[in-house]
């Protein structure tokens, strides 16, 4: 039996009816009677970016992290210059007294905490395009917690601590932050799924206002423009204490649409209407960034990526 969908599922009850070997006498034995199931989603992509960031093999933009060590603000040690080392790491007094470039060797700082704020109203039901090896059902909550895992067990490898809230129009989730908090994380979220409903942002954010600093992650859809003007109106409250970065799941079938050329008439209706989504959504991206939080969007299968290298940026830039 291969569960095809995360969350609770009810086993249905079992008959298993055998003959005796003369054919005299038959018995029927029952199991698994209104027994519940509990299917955690399968997260291989997040745990490759965790080993990756243990190993020093994830990458961003180019320049790879040297697993806890990188650009933070807790100095480790001098060592000799590699290629890809940011100019802003070379010590220049060992480098002349070594005769070769010399580089000082950071530490990410750690005992920090990171807090994903995954939105679970409506917007969030609307079904990602299909891949292969995916479920065919797969939803943006979905893809939303795919990232919150990638998130939560990174935090472990460079020892932070890892917190939850999950909501819509009511709080349906919260998890404090904690250490070993990608598999608690994971535990927390793995059955909830979206509502017909319009999410209270404001509500979700009194939840963390009042935290000890720390990066918030907020995983929504920014697709109506209408429907992201309460989260637009909440978000400095939070930006004033925590730093802030509202991640989405890109629609690759609106961007194709749009790049697209037309044959039929039709196509060019579509690409209209297309292309106005993707307006949108840009003109929430800029009123969200002007309130002092980071914007990024990222297709469902790369977001949990996106947000690790959000994360690690943030330390290394000291904003935790």
């Amino acid at each position: 039996m291969l569960p095809r969908r995360r969350g609770r599922h009810a086993l249905p009850g079992v008959a298993d009816r055998r003959e005796g070997p003369l054919g005299l006498g038959r018995w029927t034995h029952r199991a698994n009677e209104g027994r519940e199931v509990l299917v955690y989603p399968d997260l291989p992509a997040a745990r490759r970016l965790a080993l990756a960031v243990r190993q020093g093999r994830f990458r961003d933009q180019g320049q790879r992290s040297r697993g806890p060590l990188g650009l933070g603000t807790e100095f480790e040690s001098i060592r000799e210059y590699l290629p890809d080392d940011d100019v802003r790491q070379v010590n220049w007094p060992a480098t002349q007294r070594m005769g070769r470039p010399m580089s000082n060797q950071y530490r990410l700082e750690s005992d920090r905490d990171v807090i994903c704020l995954v939105d679970c109203g409506r917007l969030m039901a609307a079904p990602t395009p299909a891949r292969e090896g995916r479920p065919p059902d797969r939803t943006r909550l979905d893809a939303a917690l795919d990232a919150v895992a990638a998130v939560g067990l990174v935090a472990d490898e460079v020892g932070d601590r890892c917190g939850a809230v999950a909501f819509d129009d009511e709080v349906r989730r919260l998890l404090r932050p904690r250490r070993a908090g990608g598999d608690a994380v994971i535990r927390a979220l793995f059955d909830v799924e979206p509502a017909p409903i319009d999410s209270d942002y404001e509500l979700a954010f009194r939840t963390v206002e009042g935290a000890k600093r720390a990066l918030v992650i907020v995983l929504t859809d920014i697709l109506e423009e209408s429907a992201a003007g309460p989260l637009v109106d909440a978000v400095p409250v939070l930006a004033r204490r925590h730093a802030v970065v509202v991640a989405s799941a890109s629609d690759p079938e609106l961007e194709r649409m749009v790049s697209t050329p037309p044959r039929r008439a039709i196509d060019v209706y579509a690409a209209a209407t297309a292309l106005g989504v993707l307006d949108a959504r840009a003109r929430v991206g800029r009123r969200l960034g002007a309130t002092g939080a980071q914007v990024l969007e990222a297709s469902p299968e790369r977001l949990g990526a996106a947000c690790v290298r959000a994360y690690l940026r943030a330390k290394a830039r000291a904003r935790l």
